[in-house]
């Protein structure tokens, strides 16, 4: 393993976690913008509804925000991996968020070979909420 590989699933796990905790749209584009200056590109999407259902809207949303912003191309390896990584993610909250209804973003980031996708949920029932990160990465 070469050192540069941990330094580029790290750099894009980090920008994935970053721009999923953007507040809005703007603050968004100032990030994209800062993160193509380190090569590195990124792309959000918001999703929201009981979790159950959106499981599968949620890992959806991920690899087409990925296609549409040009981080990924339309091959079965790269769509693959930003599934992967999104399934993981939101695996990772399950337990937390099973029953409940969510919402949130999920902020995704490509450096070379590394992508990472990390999901931001509000879940909660009312005015109750809870607040987790789910986090994955692939190589393609």
């Amino acid at each position: 393993m070469s050192e540069k590989e941990p330094a580029g699933s790290k750099a894009a796990a980090a920008a994935a976690i970053r721009i999923a905790l953007t507040g809005d749209r703007e603050e968004e584009r100032q990030l994209i913008q800062r993160c193509l200056a380190d090569n590195i590109h990124a792309a959000a999407v918001d999703f929201g509804g009981e979790f159950i259902a959106s499981v599968s809207k949620i890992v959806e949303r991920a690899v087409v925000a990925a296609k549409r912003e040009g981080l990924i191309g339309s091959t079965h390896a790269e769509e693959g991996a930003v599934a992967g990584a999104a399934r993981e993610a939101v695996s990772q909250i399950i337990n937390k968020a099973i029953g409940l209804n969510v919402g949130g973003k999920i902020g995704i980031a490509r450096l070379n070979d590394h992508i990472g996708v990390c999901v931001f949920f509000g879940i909660g029932l009312l005015h109750l909420n809870e607040v987790a990160i789910g986090l994955g990465h692939r190589v393609i």
